[in-house]
């Protein structure tokens, strides 16, 4: 189920970012439409903010699945009983390295694990999910096996699938969403890496020629790390035009002025 909030602020980031902390979300796990730039007026006469509207996706909750409470009474009132079965679980589940202070959440582990594994069953994929949990809590998960170029895809379009099916899959039925970020072959920080090369090579272009350049179609999560990577780059803004699957980033000349 999709949602959506207007959000406004000095300039587009500020908007945005007021959107992501009221939401309590990443720039990857939402998608961003510019509705007004912010304009600056003549001695603050006739300015105005930036205006965004910002669409995030939240699982569907039946309520019938949100309330289990016979089988929570059963647990309470056995409680010496399931120690055993509890333990069993724990072993089966799959290594989660997490050296940051959140802790795993082992039904959300086993979720995910579940999840993937018959996914890259269903593919024919030779490979396993790694899961460990960074300082903010989110879950990230390395696929890891050899030749694993087909779960990445062209440009990450078939990484980027798995990952929307498992953050579907998982949050369904859970009152609190958790953030799942999956990687193959660390595809996504080498990716990252090339886009801070580009939004950088594009803007050298763009104040050299002060011309508007128009990157190709990027998902979120790369839209996010252009914008990042330009946030404070000089006599240059960035924003986003078009729908998805075919939103694009636009790295404009600002004019001589600063974000």
């Amino acid at each position: 189920m999709l949602k959506w909030i207007e959000t406004t602020g000095k300039n587009e980031e500020a908007a945005i970012e007021a959107a992501l902390i009221q939401l309590g979300l990443d720039r990857d796990d939402v998608s961003v439409e510019i509705l007004e730039r912010a304009k600056s007026g003549f001695l603050g006469i006739g300015s105005c903010p930036a205006k965004v509207k910002v669409t995030y996706e939240v699982p569907d909750e039946p309520e019938a699945e949100a309330v289990p409470a016979a089988p929570v009474e059963e647990a309470r009132a056995e409680e010496p009983a399931p120690a055993p079965a509890a333990v069993e679980e724990v072993e089966s589940a799959p290594q989660v390295e997490s050296s940051a202070a959140p802790a795993a959440d082992d039904a959300v582990v086993g979720r995910i694990n579940e999840f993937l594994t018959g996914l890259l069953e269903h593919m024919g994929a030779a490979a396993t999910p790694r899961i460990t949990v960074d300082e903010r809590g989110s879950y990230q998960v390395e696929l890891v096996g050899e030749h694993l170029g087909a779960l990445i895809g062209r440009r990450g379009e078939t990484l980027d699938a798995i990952q929307q099916l498992t953050v579907y899959a998982v949050n369904r039925g859970l009152t609190k969403r958790v953030r799942i970020h999956v990687d193959a072959e660390h595809y996504r920080a080498k990716r990252e890496e090339s886009l801070v090369r580009l939004a950088n090579k594009v803007a050298g272009k763009v104040v050299k020629y002060r011309r508007n350049v128009t990157l190709e179609p990027m998902n979120a999560y790369e839209r996010h790390v252009i914008h990042t990577a330009l946030q404070e780059y000089p006599d240059v803004t960035t924003y986003s035009i078009g729908t998805e699957p075919n939103r694009r980033t636009v790295v404009a000349y600002s004019r001589g002025e600063h974000r």
